[in-house]
Parts: C-alpha cells; sequence; structure tokens
C-alpha cells in the first residue's frame, strides 16, 4: 500500500510494515482512525483493534507503520445466524381449545 488505509479496512500487519510485528508477533489489524501527526515519509499512525482467527476485535491498539509493509486483506464472510428449524406439518393443533363453546345450530327458514 502506498496510501494510508481507510477506516473499517483491515490489514495484516507483519515484518514488512514494521520489525516488531516480525516473527509470530504479525497481526490482523481493523483500523479505525489514521493519524494527521506528522511521521517519515511512508510511515503512519493508525488506531484500530486487533482480530482473533474469527474476526472479532480483541484488543484496541495505536501502531506506527510503514505503509509499503501492509497488505490489505478481505474479511471473511460472517456465516447468517441461522433462524429454528420449522417443520411443514401444518396447523399446530396443540393450541386448540379442548371444548367448543356451546352455541345453537343455524337453521335455514
Amino acid at each position: 500500500m502506498f496510501e494510508p488505509p481507510r477506516p473499517g479496512m483491515v490489514v495484516y500487519v507483519g515484518a514488512a510494515a514494521s520489525v516488531q510485528f516480525g516473527g509470530g508477533r504479525a497481526l490482523l489489524f481493523r483500523v479505525t482512525r489514521v493519524s494527521e501527526k506528522p511521521t517519515y515519509h511512508g510511515w503512519c499512525w493508525l488506531t484500530g483493534y486487533t482480530l482473533d482467527e474469527v474476526g472479532e476485535a480483541v484488543e484496541r491498539r495505536e501502531i506506527y507503520v510503514q505503509l509499503a509493509g501492509l497488505r490489505p486483506v478481505r474479511p471473511r464472510p460472517r456465516e447468517p445466524k441461522r433462524a429454528p428449524a420449522t417443520s411443514n406439518r401444518g396447523p399446530d393443533l396443540s393450541r386448540r381449545p379442548t371444548r367448543m363453546p356451546n352455541r345453537a345450530p343455524v337453521v335455514a327458514r
């Protein structure tokens, strides 16, 4: 990347972005803000959240990284929550009244 990421983007932050994220310290990062603080050319301060393996925010952080070392990541689509299974057996007869009300029969005249 040569432009700062936009808020909402998820980026992979590894050793190419900064030596502090080398080896097993690489992380996925959801950007919430790009700082306007002056920095060295090609570097920036990012505020956001580190993400776990399912894409949930774990920790809020501010990191200083090289733009050229950031790798955009497409977030995984979340699985839709499933509604409880319903059957097609017809109306629920368990809710019908146990006794029919008394009514006089209708007589045709």
